[in-house]
């Protein structure tokens, strides 16, 4: 969770690589309701301020809040839940699935991106309002079993923890999640929490068929007394994922902050869904925030 993501990083992060880049880039599925959003949201700030739910590709739907992303991946066996945003936005949540045109109790699998308060505060509730199994990955247990904010991160000292859940399923690095005809890619991105996750899958819109990346935070955002020249740990963790997500092929990427990687825009059709070469551009911002938070 970044409290406010730096402007040079929100703007910068567009969406990345296709699984069939010699084709034209794709359309967002909805553009009216892109823009609804834009206005929507237009000047808000909290985690918790209601968004309409917006179509983005396929069977690919944002059903989050103005400021968080919560991602329904849709099937006729089943639906996925990508991060569950803080306990406040829960009933929105689940109204925009059932906006979107389909029922809360047919999500199988939760599955989240990085252990704060803003992206798994609402697991516990939307595990028991929907009926569905939480995974995670081994990393982020601890964290979300106890509710409690680790301490070893960067941000430890100024934000809370959340409601505790117990995971349903723990993957490692590399592991696929099967849901029906779903298939979901969970890849290790340490760094902002050390439980921090991006997953990988494929979306179709008839026979154009995209990857899609929903890429965890890379911002290095130390808060109160914490100073990253004091972790070489921390440091060293970022840096091998840095180099990691600069050698993939992203595909559509997709944010945790739908500001982070200009959602909005992209949901609206203001800015393309698809851009070459988006994940590079995000590895460089963030390697820059981490060189700038080493200063002394």
């Amino acid at each position: 969770m970044s409290i406010r993501l730096p402007l040079f990083f929100a703007t910068a992060f567009i969406a990345s690589g296709s699984a069939l880049p010699a084709l034209a880039a794709p359309d967002a599925a909805d553009p009216a309701a892109g823009r609804r959003f834009v206005e929507q949201c237009k000047g808000k700030e909290s985690f918790d301020d209601p968004a309409p739910p917006v179509h983005i590709y396929g069977n690919v739907w944002y059903v989050g809040t103005c400021n968080v992303t919560v991602l329904l991946l849709t099937s006729p066996k089943g639906h996925v839940l990508v991060d569950a945003a803080t306990e406040g936005a829960v009933p929105q949540v689940l109204a925009n699935i059932r906006t979107a045109g389909f029922n809360p109790k047919d999500v199988r699998w939760i599955v989240s991106s990085h252990e704060h308060f803003d992206h798994v505060g609402g697991l516990a509730a939307l595990k028991r309002a929907t009926g569905a199994k939480v995974v995670a990955r081994a990393e982020a247990v601890r964290v979300l079993r106890s509710g409690k904010v680790n301490p070893a991160d960067p941000q430890f000292q100024e934000i809370h923890g959340s409601a505790p859940v117990r995971p349903d399923k723990v993957m490692k690095d590399g592991q696929v999640l099967v849901a029906g005809p779903l298939r979901l890619t969970m890849i290790a991105t340490p760094g902002h929490t050390e439980g921090s996750t991006s997953w990988t899958w494929q979306s179709c819109e008839g026979a154009d068929c995209r990857k899609f990346t929903y890429l965890d935070s890379l911002t290095a955002l130390p808060l109160g007394t914490y100073r990253f020249a004091d972790h070489p740990e921390r440091v060293a963790m970022f840096r091998k994922t840095f180099d990691m997500v600069d050698k993939m092929d992203c595909g559509v990427v997709l944010t945790p902050h739908p500001s982070a990687s200009a959602m909005a825009e992209r949901m609206s059709g203001a800015e393309p869904l698809y851009e070459d070469e988006d994940c590079r551009v995000i590895v460089k911002s963030a390697r820059a925030r981490l060189d700038t938070a080493l200063l002394p």
